[in-house]
């Protein structure tokens, strides 16, 4: 028992709960918060949401916590953004030390989907063009605006919009700069950045290297990106344009959006690339149309890509799954994606992580709604069942935007929104397979027989 709970598999989630904790209890300190008090619950919400980069807040960021507070809060941002076991895997590296075959699977199978990569280089790259478009964000916004960016500021916002957090030091977000194009435009290259991947960023950089060097070499090529980078860059432009598309036109039907269509664009613009698990704003959520929070519920579900800063199921995920419906209803054998055929092994875990999410997301919703209509009557909570579907999509997709109800979660809600964006940010199927690496495959077979179905 005791080498299974410190498998690869269990390993991050030991990491995940630990920083959280450790986390908690800085931001529990007084000199956290030496304007007020912060109860133990929500320090460990607030710290769950940044490990997370969920962007969830029980709390205003930048009037509430102190400098410190604010600074444990950037470093949790920063390790759940490149995620704990990166850390520690480059830690031990830079030691000296040996990482272990599985350790090398482990890692190779989150962030590159590829075991056989040079793992020391790798992270070092990751790590260094984080800090690098960490840092090209901080001085393209202080440029920007010197006054609502200040240095602090900007190294915030940076760091948390391309680690996908969605944290902020204005009560309300972004909104002050809706109209503003350079803003906006900085904010969205860095969530894109951010939930893309890094063998996405990596293998893009390496095309535009190739292509500056000796352009005549890329027309030898068929492909010139790998099946998972195309699929990924496809998916994720498809997604944001059908999402500017439908809030465009919802908000206008309403006649809820901005008078300038210049304005009207960017404001559905940047709330489309937002919903891939940013978490920031330039509208009030709360005021948006019903038609825009549905099809912004499918958007955060979906999230961004593997190996990236995002949460949720994935485009990858979201891709395979259109087409195996697609695939059936053409009556075809294989599940064509691209280029490629997916296998049966990988449509059982494309499934497995859809039938998860939707049962994590449907009982969360019963419980958060079950929970606020115990002492009020119920037709207020089925009113209610819309906002409280969105906070646990938000929660689990680590999306972080809110139509208001955070601050007013009690306790039980509190916990159990933690609870989700813990297993959002883990991703069901890795704890799935932690579990499943518990128990032995069996040593035989039953007959199988075919059952009627629909």
């Amino acid at each position: 028992m005791r080498i299974k709970l410190l498998s690869p598999y269990w390993l991050p989630v030991w990491f995940f709960a630990g920083a959280i904790l450790a986390g908690g209890l800085m931001l529990h300190l007084d000199a956290s918060h030496p304007g007020g008090s912060l109860s133990l619950l929500d320090a460990l919400f607030t710290a769950t949401s940044a490990m997370c980069v969920t962007g969830l807040a029980v709390v205003d960021t930048g009037s509430y916590f102190s400098r410190f507070g604010q600074n444990v809060i950037l470093l949790l941002i920063q390790m759940g953004g490149l995620g704990i076991m990166t850390f520690t895997t480059l830690f031990l590296h830079l030691l000296g030390k040996h990482v272990s075959l599985n350790d090398r699977l482990a890692v190779g199978q989150s962030l590159l989907r590829d075991p056989s990569f040079s793992l020391g280089k790798f992270l070092t790259r990751i790590v260094v063009a984080t800090f690098i478009l960490e840092g090209g964000g901080a001085l393209a916004l202080w440029l920007m605006d010197p006054v609502g960016f200040h240095p602090y500021s900007a190294i915030f916002h940076s760091i948390s919009a391309f680690c996908n957090a969605g944290f902020s030091l204005y009560s309300d977000s972004l909104t002050q700069w809706s109209d503003h194009w350079g803003i906006n435009t900085i904010f969205m290259v860095l969530i894109t950045a951010g939930g893309l991947g890094f063998y996405v960023l990596n293998e893009c950089a390496s095309i535009a290297k190739k292509a500056v060097l000796d352009p005549h070499a890329l027309r030898k090529k068929a492909y010139l990106l790998s099946w998972h980078s195309e699929v990924v860059l496809k998916t994720s432009i498809l997604l944001v344009v059908v999402g500017t598309v439908v809030i465009f036109v919802a908000e206008g039907l309403a006649n809820n959006a901005p008078e300038t269509l210049s304005e009207r664009f960017l404001t559905s613009l940047f709330q489309s690339v937002t919903c891939r698990t940013a978490g920031f704003n330039t509208v009030d959520i709360g005021s948006m149309t019903n038609v825009s929070l549905v099809f912004m519920l499918v958007l955060m579900l979906v999230g961004g890509s593997p190996g990236s800063c995002a949460g949720g199921i994935k485009t990858t995920t979201f891709s395979a799954l259109c087409s195996f419906v697609v695939s059936q209803f053409k009556g075809r054998e294989q599940v064509r994606l691209g280029r490629y055929a997916l296998s049966q092994q990988a449509m059982n875990k494309i499934i497995s992580l859809v039938v998860m999410a939707g049962l994590l997301v449907g009982v969360g919703t019963m419980v958060l709604t079950s929970l606020e209509s115990v002492n009020a009557n119920y037709l207020m909570g089925r009113e209610k069942f819309m906002v409280n579907m969105f906070e646990v999509i938000s929660a689990f997709g680590t999306v972080g935007l809110s139509t208001g109800l955070t601050p007013n979660l009690n306790g039980a809600e509190k916990t159990m929104i933690i609870l989700l964006m813990f297993v959002g940010r883990l991703g069901p199927i890795w704890l799935l397979s932690a579990l499943s690496s518990w128990h032995e495959e069996p040593r035989y077979k039953l007959p199988t027989a075919d059952l009627p179905l629909g």
